[in-house]
């Protein structure tokens, strides 16, 4: 992860504060940091465009593209965007009146208002990419995901595709890096902020060790920089493109584009502290569909959290370890007389208590974990959520069901029926916890701390669940439980004034 932080309104920006450009990045950049540790986000690097190993990169690559004959200079003039950092074109405009009533120009997408420009400037012969790119989409159509930007993207190489102006006036942007071997020009600050995936994984060196093997994720206000002229950049430095480009949409409030004049911004910080970093992370993470944008308000988050990690999660822990159910505090034997094995022959129903409902939901959970391992792995996080929380509603079923609190103590058997209860839900819990670990890191080191699975037993390589129902030895079979710490989760309450205006 990281900051971009060169470019015209970056420089503006700092002006209209009464501060330096390299003053406002250190402390804009710090609180994005400040923001990622709070919500508990981790990242291998946290790299700066400001950097000297970015900005010795960023000459290096200018000179393969410049050596390559990729850039040619010449005279551009058209509407330049400035928050955007970007021309557009006429059909990406729209006229509006501004604060002071007169007619303007601003961008379609994001209503920002754009300024004629004509000036000289370095040019990218992105015009010479489009088959090239057409080639590259075609043979990984896995390349842009989900499939509806990989679509847009095909449209997009069907259009004109002229090419791409790459630096800009240095006496109108001092903030950026200068263009190797001709001071008057600042290298476009796309350019520069794209080069970052190489530059932090040892560019022009060390790269090889990764490159291609990168994934990007990105907003899909971005896609273009990153699906059309990134890739064309590549292939004229002589390198591959990514290998996947995962796009992301955005997230409305109250069906409306956040605004700063609206005032419906909403503070991912204020939001963690008001739902917890777990409750915060698991309500965006099971509620953001990459493909569509996502509308977020607070009653949304207070019901969905109370309800799936207070109450669904945090309920069937509470009710599986109270005293009353389980006295010894163990994970107790599971009986194979109770819940034997169904042969292959087609049987629904085991000779045991066990019920064909308790089956089908046992294969449900032991199919977790690769389903939740391959939505992972293909960027559908909100999927993998969706089949725990059905699993964790399906485990709730299986305890209320069988009512264990009705079981009589004194019956051999019934002790024995009511030891394997436990044992299943537990092995339950064991699963959800671990596999929500990304999730809900705080919540889920607090539910396996319970169940006294130890560090070193919470991976997702070595994740079985139920091995005593295949005849296999169980570990926690007869361990101690952890310390009690409470409530899993507690409750939320509806907040006044968090995602946007007071209400």
């Amino acid at each position: 992860s990281g900051t971009d932080e060169h470019g015209l309104k970056i420089q503006q920006a700092a002006a209209a504060a009464g501060t330096s450009p390299p003053e406002l990045c250190e402390r804009i950049s710090g609180l994005f940091r400040q923001a990622l540790t709070q919500a508990a986000v981790s990242f291998t690097d946290f790299t700066r465009t400001s950097a000297p190993r970015h900005q010795r990169a960023v000459r290096h690559f200018w000179g393969v593209l410049r050596d390559g004959g990729a850039l040619y200079k010449g005279s551009y003039e058209g509407w330049y965007c400035t928050p955007e950092e970007c021309f557009l074109p006429e059909s990406q405009l729209a006229e509006r009146r501004d604060a002071r009533g007169r007619l303007c120009k601003v961008s379609l997408e994001t209503g920002h208002q754009v300024h004629w420009t004509k000036e000289e400037n370095y040019m990218f012969r992105l015009s010479a990419f489009r088959d090239p790119l057409r080639k590259w989409l075609r043979d990984n159509p896995q390349a842009i995901s989900p499939d509806p930007f990989y679509q847009r993207v095909l449209r997009w190489l069907e259009e004109d595709l002229p090419d791409l102006s790459v630096s800009r006036e240095r006496s109108r942007l001092q903030w950026g890096i200068p263009v190797p071997s001709d001071s008057t020009q600042t290298i476009y600050v796309w350019v520069d902020a794209l080069v970052n995936y190489l530059s932090v994984v040892g560019y022009p060196e060390t790269h090889g060790e990764w490159w291609p093997a990168a994934h990007h994720v990105v907003g899909k206000d971005i896609l273009k920089f990153h699906a059309v002229y990134w890739p064309a950049l590549l292939m004229a430095a002589g390198l591959a493109p990514p290998e996947r480009i995962f796009v992301h949409s955005h997230w409305t409030v109250r069906g409306q584009k956040m605004s700063k004049s609206l005032g419906n911004v909403v503070d991912p910080l204020a939001c963690m502290g008001q739902y917890t970093v777990d409750g915060f992370r698991y309500f965006l993470l099971r509620q953001g569909v990459p493909e569509r944008d996502c509308d977020y308000y607070d009653e949304k988050v207070v019901k969905l959290v109370n309800s799936e990690l207070a109450d669904a999660l945090g309920g069937l822990l509470n009710r599986s370890t109270a005293l009353s159910i389980n006295p010894s505090n163990t994970y107790p034997r599971f009986s194979k007389s109770c819940f034997p094995k169904l042969s292959d022959c087609g049987e629904t129903k085991g000779t045991g208590r066990a019920s064909a409902e308790d089956y089908e939901f046992v294969a449900s959970v032991a199919s977790l974990p690769l389903q939740v391992a391959s939505y992972f792995e293909g960027f559908q996080i909100y999927k993998a959520l969706e089949c725990i929380a059905l699993c964790v509603r399906q485990t709730n079923g299986f305890f209320q069901r069988h009512r264990p609190w009705k079981l009589d103590r004194k019956d051999p058997a019934e002790q024995l029926w009511l030891d394997t209860i436990i044992h299943v839900t537990l092995e339950c819990l064991r699963v959800f916890g671990t596999l929500l670990q990304p999730v809900i890191p705080h919540t889920a080191d607090k539910l396996l701390s319970r169940l006294a699975v130890e560090p070193e037993e919470r991976g997702l390589s070595g994740l079985t669940f139920l091995p005593r129902y295949d005849g296999k030895p169980c570990p926690f079979e007869g361990r101690r439980l952890g310390p009690d710490t409470g409530v899993l989760f507690h409750r939320l309450e509806k907040s006044d004034s968090i995602g946007g205006k007071p209400r």
